[in-house]
């Protein structure tokens, strides 16, 4: 070996090809970045970096009722005992942590500019943080021996391997990661419907739960930041970990100014700040390609929330122009399933049923690690006692043996000999207090020994059932919704009628088609459709049924009557076709309502006038020409005070029109007792209502048919027309329901002999809808009766779609 002027180079040098150098290292090099930096674990969905975070804040005594801890003293508590990668990286995961824009259960409390979308988080220094009890509930169990543990890098303490997750985190919140050769894309998800997941993957064992009842109760991703989703893969992403989803902004077509229409933005796609769709769209207004914008601004605000408006030039259509943003800008972008996860350290594409069966494995060793602890625990504690209670029954021996004996280890060894005590009870004897000699503390002692024993038996019950142990996981699991759960933030979309939302071409037409027979639909839900009344039939709605069926043609128009006394209009044509699993659209894609306003009822011009009934009891009838005459949103009742709309239909001369009023009193009254006027006209008085009552339903009185009332305390009846006397108008009508002090009546509906459906209540949660609406089985009773409490609870009517 030649020498050198800085001494001896090497002692020897091997020859090693460059290929194979950094063939090898580029491998340890990968598998260290997926295991250890960007790929979360399968059992608390979290990466490294965010587990040690959490541990960082929870060893240095933080909690959601502390005061909160500067961000750098956390981001350098992390980087110095457990996360040696930089701060940057640390306090960025920190940020993200505490984005409610981003997670659905936030894991970081934060105060100070924490940054958003558009604007990255002022610097470590300046803004603080603690977790959040969602935070508290993936590692509170620790203490527990419920994880494993491992050396840090330094090898001088110990970090968990991975969190107890009382939360479903990798479920409910998702993650995104790039490794090196793969990458990670998770979506979030509701956590009440996560919950239903999970409980359906528990309890179908045999034979097990398919992909269709999954996604029955787990329809579609739910991003914090709302928008619409459009199916195009999501089947087969939840079935094998990828494919895609298209998530649209929710925009509003309107007035935005007097004389100007508009496109109202109140939420975008996941992760899409409102900057940067501003400056998409102010780019392609200076390159001419949408030249029907007038002005785009940003009027988001924390009162308001989102709201981005852009303004249309006079005649432009804005339907058209939605559809050109919904194309040239991010208000669509495109979501891809990648659901690569940790799986006993080894890299895993999983489907949804796979990340459900590993939360409750991953739970369920939990219980059994937290109840052997436990179990541990209290066995220990029993043991003391029984000593503690073997000592004071021959207390008058044992203070006889410590005066006797010459000094600590003798007395415990004499102690242990005489009384057969093990050195651990000998031990506590000896540290015993002389105020445990009073009758009150032995009984305290007794009492304890019999509670230890209670907990004892139930523990090893449980370690024993594994029907126990998957019990507590769904309770506990409930217990996490009921703190945490909100509703669906992001509405899914059939891809058939998201695609003729947004076609390129213009809409047809009058020359264009031709005048065919259809049916208008308005559903419970406020989703509006065309059916060709020969043609095939519509899948079941989801929670809902129909309201409104109105006969019409293509060419003719169909009007909407508002709670705000407007008449708002469409050509029939212009109404999303219902077939197959689409069941139309949201009204407000297709009338123009206003924000608050809802609508009421659907009608055609026809011979008939049609009454309108506020909630104060105002009766009109308007001419039936009156209805298509003018422009559309133009009012059709002049409403005083904070009157509004509650019904709307067509009644002939000879008919009888029937109100109910939230205090059970019903009015059956001739229609021809109210003159026939135009639609400036306030109308006449309907009903006298009560102070503090208000109409809530009113329609025609047909042959045969009934009244269906549910009130405020889940009660519903059936009452029969026969049973209410027909009255002059403006009177109190007579009691139809007997209502218990406190009770009221919701909804009224005015409906004929035909089979009726109902929307009915889940069985977990009372306020939620059963998927599947059911026949209504409501017997007809006689009138000033009580009503029945249907189990499961009504809560609306309709006729069914098929």
């Amino acid at each position: 070996m030649a020498a050198t002027p800085g001494g001896i180079f090497a002692r020897e040098v091997i020859d090693t090809p460059v290929a194979d150098e950094m063939s090898e290292s580029f491998l340890a090099y990968s598998l260290s970045v997926i295991t250890s930096r960007a790929i979360p674990d399968v059992r608390d969905g979290f990466k490294p970096v965010q587990r040690r975070i959490l541990y960082s804040m929870y060893r240095l005594g933080l909690r959601p009722d502390s005061p909160h801890r500067k961000s750098a003293g956390v981001v350098g508590d992390t980087m110095g005992k457990y996360h040696p990668h930089g701060d940057g990286a640390i306090y960025d995961a920190l940020v993200r942590l505490g984005w409610d824009f981003a997670r659905n259960v936030t894991m970081v409390d934060p105060h100070g500019n924490f940054g958003s979308l558009d604007d990255p988080p002022a610097a470590y220094r300046y803004t603080e943080c603690r977790p959040t009890h969602a935070a508290m509930d993936m590692i509170g169990e620790i203490v527990e021996d419920t994880v494993e543990f491992r050396p840090t890098f330094d090898g001088q303490r110990e970090e968990p391997v991975y969190l107890p997750g009382l939360v479903p985190n990798l479920l409910v919140n998702g993650t995104a990661g790039i490794a090196v050769g793969m990458a990670t894309n998770m979506a979030p998800h509701n956590l009440r419907e996560v919950y239903e997941a999970i409980k359906l993957v528990m309890t179908k064992r045999r034979p097990k739960v398919t992909l269709d009842e999954i996604m029955e109760v787990l329809p579609a991703p739910d991003f914090p930041s709302g928008g619409q989703l459009i199916d195009e893969s999501l089947r087969e992403a939840y079935a094998t970990g990828r494919g895609s989803v298209r998530i649209r902004a929710r925009a509003e077509i309107g007035q935005v100014r007097p004389r100007r229409k508009g496109i109202t933005i109140t939420e975008l796609p996941y992760m899409v700040g409102p900057e940067k769709v501003v400056a998409k769209i102010k780019d392609l207004v200076a390159k001419d390609k949408l030249p029907a914008i007038a002005g785009v601004n940003d009027l988001s605000d924390r009162k308001h929330g989102l709201r981005v408006v852009v303004e249309c030039k006079t005649g432009a259509d804005p339907e058209r122009l939605l559809r050109d943003l919904y194309r040239l800008t991010p208000l669509e972008e495109t979501f891809s399933f990648n659901n690569v996860v940790l799986v006993n350290n080894r890299p895993t594409t999983v489907g949804i049923i796979e990340l459900c069966e590993h939360y409750i494995n991953h739970r369920l060793d939990v219980v059994v690690r937290r109840t052997e602890f436990r179990l541990g625990k209290a066995r220990e504690r029993a043991h003391i006692v029984e000593g503690l209670l073997i000592a004071l029954d021959a207390i008058d021996e044992v203070i006889a043996i410590i005066r006797g004996s010459r000094d600590t280890d003798t007395a415990r060894e004499r102690l242990m000999e005489q009384l057969t005590l093990t050195e651990v009870q000998a031990t506590h004897i000896l540290e015993m207090q002389l105020r445990r000699l009073t009758a009150l503390e032995v009984q305290k002692l007794i009492d304890e020994l019999a509670e230890l024993r209670n907990r004892i038996d139930d523990f090893e019950k449980i370690l024993n059932s594994e029907k126990r142990r998957r019990t507590i996981v769904l309770s506990e699991l409930e217990e996490v919704v009921e703190a945490y759960g909100r509703e669906r933030q992001s509405e899914l979309l059939d891809a058939a009628a998201a695609e003729a939302a947004t076609a390129e071409l213009a809409a047809p037409t009058v020359s264009d088609l031709d005048d065919e027979p259809c049916s208008i639909t308005l559903s419970t839900t406020d989703m509006v459709g065309r059916q060709n009344p020969d043609g095939p039939s519509a899948k079941p709605g989801r929670h809902d049924v129909l309201r409104s069926i109105v006969a019409a043609t293509t060419l003719t128009e169909v009007v909407a009557i508002t709670s705000r006394g407007r008449a708002l209009r469409v050509r029939c044509a212009e109404v999303p076709e219902v077939a197959g699993r689409s069941r139309g659209t949201d009204v407000s894609e297709i009338f123009d309502v206003s924000r608050g306003e809802r609508v009421v009822n659907l009608a055609t011009a026809g011979t008939d006038p049609l009454v309108i009934v506020t909630a104060n009891g105002v009766l009109k009838r308007l001419k039936p020409e009156e209805l298509v005459a003018g422009r559309s949103g133009g009012t059709v009742i002049k409403l005083k005070n904070d009157d509004y709309v509650v019904a709307a239909f067509p009644a002939g001369e000879d008919a009888d029109i029937t109100m109910v009023a939230t205090d059970g009193q019903t009015l059956r009254t001739p229609a021809a007792g109210a003159s026939v006027q135009g639609r400036g006209a306030a109308g006449v008085g309907g009903m006298k209502v009560k102070a503090g009552a208000h109409v809530v339903g009113a329609g025609v009185a047909l042959p045969d048919g009934a009244i269906i009332t549910l009130s405020a305390n889940g009660k519903a009846k059936a009452t029969g027309y026969d049973d209410l006397p027909s009255k002059g108008r403006n009177g109190a009508g007579v009691r139809i329901m007997k209502l218990p002090k406190g009770d009221s009546v919701t909804a009224a509906y005015v409906v004929g002999p035909a089979p009726l459906t109902a929307v009915v209540a889940s069985d977990d949660d009372p306020a939620k809808a059963n998927p599947k609406p059911t026949p209504l089985g409501l017997p007809v009773t006689k009138r000033d009766g009580a009503g029945r409490e249907p189990d499961p609870a009504v809560l609306a009517v309709g006729e069914a779609r098929w």
